[in-house]
């Protein structure tokens, strides 16, 4: 087979696994409701469904390059897409929610080692003038699966029902086996290592990642740190962490090659994706509930009025791969930097009259900022690091990601809460009695009731509620504005941290690429 031919169908393979894998983490959301009803759980129980499958997507990432060491990664890799594939049927056929969340566990084991160990392969699989490119498909899968997920499972659930959100990765998943035990082979430089494993460092880090997950998930629905059950995820998270680095510092043959943090420019592009992943899971989770309780969209529409992002991304960053080897790595990242600031600066300024053209362009913008920093930040992130640890180094940038976006979303609902409460009570205190247009609003409000059969009593506490309520979705919205611009706020803090970046140039016609 030729060699484009071959490249080709690895980019497929890979690729497959990839994008659903990234889809399951947001396709179940909009399905809870309907799934909490047939399997008879709470809202808090039910979230378990989403909470199991992020857990443990966490847990096996740091692992990665030890199993693809340990078993082979064309071994590790069909494990996965099997286990992925088979648990992703048992979840559409659950029986009660314990099956559910152990098959969803399962499922966030396979699914969790797709997206990095499918990174890997790609940079290995393209020369350097290409990498760019590589990264630029890499993220078509990856940014846009929790994109898309939310408008197709609406889609599933509305004209089907919601097992089709599980039962739509059976045929992807078939090709991609069948696909994999063709067309993926292990590296030459791979070396089979049968030594122990470290089990200590190991346990600190399911402690560690793990309580830190489940802190950021129940964080908000038990009033962080006023539940005991919080400040013991938060007190295991510090010392399983804080003991974690250390095990595996020291240790001779540690489980998780953290060291390689020591490289500057693979220390700063892992801290940048973990900002590219609070704005992204921050943005996702924000549009929507903005959109549905604010300006009364239904769920699938919502999906629908966020495509205008994932449609710029996906023009975006094929170009952006090809832009990557004629401007740098700065200089497009900075400028993604810059337009997500933009967009985000211009969400903060929005009001509850506003119309769909509002919400395009800074959804556009967003399109093209996020494209131009995924691609260009995963390309020379990875850029410094030997192939031998190229496994590891994507599964520890793959995991610091997945990580600050559930920080982007735990302080994202926290803020949105707080901010709501302090809005609302400010525009209480002006209304009073001397503020003549509110007076006047409650009159005409009043007189409206009563011409309408009310007595003077229940007019006056029906025209109070309706005032409450304009209240209650505006200081919802300046709550809302508040957080954009958070969001805003921390692409320009980010900014500077840009020049710590290697800034590659064109390779010459040797291949080799020039460094600044």
């Amino acid at each position: 087979m030729a060699q484009s031919s071959k490249k080709l169908m690895i980019t497929l393979t890979v690729m497959s696994g990839a994008i659903i894998s990234a889809l399951d983490t947001s396709i179940v959301n909009v399905a809870l409701p309907y799934m909490r009803g047939n399997l008879g759980a709470s809202v808090e129980e039910i979230a378990w469904v989403s909470t199991s499958y992020i857990l443990a997507n966490v847990i096996i990432m740091p692992i990665i390059g030890l199993l693809s060491a340990r078993y082979g990664r064309k071994n590790f890799y069909l494990v996965s897409v099997v286990l992925f594939t088979i648990t992703s049927m048992l979840c559409g056929i659950a029986w009660d929610l314990n099956s559910m969340i152990f098959f969803r566990v399962l499922q966030g084991l396979g699914g969790g080692a797709l997206i990095p160990v499918s990174q890997a392969i790609l940079r290995e699989n393209y020369p350097p003038e290409q990498q760019g490119l590589a990264m630029g498909i890499f993220g078509l899968g990856v940014v846009m699966g929790p994109a898309f997920g939310p408008t197709l499972g609406g889609w599933l659930t509305d004209h089907f029902s919601w097992p089709w959100i599980f039962f739509i990765n059976l045929p992807i998943g078939i090709l991609s086996i069948l696909l994999t035990l063709k067309y993926v082979e292990d590296p030459p430089y791979l070396e089979r290592k049968k030594e122990r494993w470290d089990m200590a460092g190991l346990l600190f880090m399911v402690v560690g990642l793990g309580s830190l997950q489940l802190m950021l998930e129940e964080g908000q629905t038990k009033d962080w740190f006023a539940s005991d059950y919080i400040k013991i995820l938060a007190v295991s998270a510090v010392v399983g962490l804080a003991l974690f680095i250390w095990r595996e510092l020291t240790a001779e043959k540690p489980a998780v090659n953290i060291r390689l943090l020591k490289d500057r420019t693979f220390c700063t592009g892992t801290f940048l994706g973990g900002v590219l992943g609070i704005s992204l899971f921050a943005s996702l989770f924000l549009l929507p509930l903005f959109l549905q309780q604010l300006l009364g969209y239904p769920a699938f529409d919502s999906g629908l009025a966020m495509m205008p992002r994932s449609i710029a991304m996906a023009f975006f960053m094929p170009v952006v791969g090809r832009l990557y080897t004629i401007v740098g790595a700065r200089a497009l990242i900075g400028a993604g930097l810059a337009i997500n600031a933009f967009s985000f600066w211009e969400l903060s300024t929005l009001s509850l009259d506003i119309g769909y053209w509002d919400i395009f362009f800074p959804q556009v913008w967003q399109g093209f900022g996020f494209g131009a920093i995924f691609v260009a930040l995963s390309t020379v992130t990875l850029s410094t690091v030997e192939k031998s640890k190229m496994t590891d180094a994507s599964g520890l940038y793959n995991v610091v990601r997945q990580v600050f976006g559930s920080v982007g979303i735990a302080l994202s609902a926290t803020f949105l809460t707080r901010y709501e409460t302090v809005y609302h009570s400010f525009l209480v205190e002006k209304i009073t009695a001397v503020n003549d247009t509110a007076q006047n609003l409650l009159s005409g409000l009043g007189g409206m009731y009563f011409s309408s059969g009310y007595d003077a009593d229940r007019a006056s506490m029906m025209s109070m509620q309706a005032v409450n309520g304009l209240v209650t979705r505006q200081g919802a919205m300046m709550a809302f504005n508040h957080v954009f611009l958070l969001v805003a706020l921390l692409f320009l803090i980010s900014l500077p941290l840009v020049l710590l970046l290697k800034n590659e140039k064109k390779p010459s016609a040797s291949g080799q690429v020039h460094v600044d």
